[in-house]
């Protein structure tokens, strides 16, 4: 049994995180939680709440530490977990820069120990939908792929007078698109920046456009706060064909209404959600075929998580994968400050 404690209780803890991992109560118990001050979610049976971060760090049975906080305390909190003998798994993005990032992958080995960034969008249901496509073949060599999460909140920007790179958009959302694309393609062999500052200097990043390149194909990862119309979650265009996928992930949409994993239908797609393949077979035949969307589950990471503390099992989210997203976004910044 691998028992762990988390320090945050807000929504991250709460709905991102507790859901998935209480799902695999056979394998990982939750013992204690930390909270700076009392929270408006409810706490749940058998787990030990504390205002006293100590009850964490000197418990021998805890072995893993979730950081669900604030981004701005990451990395003071998990260097502090680390220096107690813990793994740690952190909250997206990681790390504020890429530099503090880079010492906790160096301390965390030179201790024998894990901290692992919380990359749940790998078991997103449209991206595991798109590697299926991928690996039939029907597109012939890929192209294009464009990725876009889109949301319609210009509330957010508007509200938000001030620049913190730690709040922008590039910051809170580009690091699970990248981590998807380099996890399937690797490190690309260019980039190409376009990052904004809709309402103006100063203000907050709503929009980010990165175009990546792996040899003839372009990767393009898209976000905006103000698309009152989303774009498709992911387009892919290849020699022989196309797949569509309009409707992302609906984990999130179902989490958001506190429908939650326990229902049998949890995250799942709907006949009209799935993606829409059109390609030509060996004889030129055209096709044009709906894809049934693979099932996404953010608990598999968790079971990968303790796959690699328990079993020996090589880490799902590379080291070298986080910190090249980590660069890429302080690359993205750069190139807003140049703007």
């Amino acid at each position: 049994m691998l028992t762990m404690a988390y320090i945050g209780n807000g929504k991250s803890t709460n709905r991102y995180h507790l859901p998935f991992v209480r799902k695999l109560a056979d394998k990982i118990l939750v013992k204690t939680i930390y909270q700076r001050s009392n929270s408006s979610w409810p706490e749940l049976e058998g787990i030990y709440y504390t205002h006293d971060l100590d009850d964490i760090l000197s418990d021998p049975e805890i072995s893993l530490v979730a950081i669900c906080t604030p981004q701005s305390a990451y990395y003071e909190l998990a260097k502090t977990c680390l220096e107690a003998g813990k793994n740690v798994l952190v909250e997206k993005p990681f790390t504020n820069n890429l530099a503090q990032a880079r010492e906790l992958f160096e301390f965390a080995k030179s201790q024998g120990l894990v901290v692992q960034a919380y990359q749940n969008w790998r078991f997103d249901s449209d991206f595991l939908t798109v590697q299926k496509v991928l690996a039939s073949g029907k597109l012939g060599d890929l192209l294009e792929m464009e990725m876009h999460f889109d949301y319609y909140r210009p509330q957010v920007p508007e509200s938000n007078k001030s620049f913190k790179p730690e709040e922008s958009f590039l910051y809170t959302h580009a690091c699970h698109t990248l981590d998807q694309v380099i996890s399937l393609f690797g490190p690309p062999e260019q980039v190409h920046y376009d990052v904004r500052q809709l309402l103006g200097s100063e203000r907050m990043n709503d929009y980010f456009d990165l175009d990546l390149y792996y040899g003839a194909c372009k990767v393009s990862v898209k976000s905006s706060y103000f698309r009152l119309q989303a774009r498709p979650s992911f387009a892919l265009y290849g020699k022989k064909g196309t797949f569509i996928k309009a409707k992302k992930d609906r984990q999130e949409e179902d989490l958001k209404h506190f429908y939650l994993p326990d229902h049998a239908d949890f995250g799942l797609d709907r006949p009209e959600d799935y993606g829409s393949l059109t390609y030509l077979d060996v004889q030129g035949n055209y096709h044009q075929e709906k894809v049934v969307s693979e099932v996404g589950d953010y608990s598999l990471y968790y079971q990968t998580l303790y796959e690699t503390l328990e079993e020996g099992a090589n880490k799902l989210v590379k080291d070298q994968e986080t910190l090249l997203v980590m660069s890429m976004l302080e690359e993205g910044l750069r190139s807003l400050a140049d703007q």
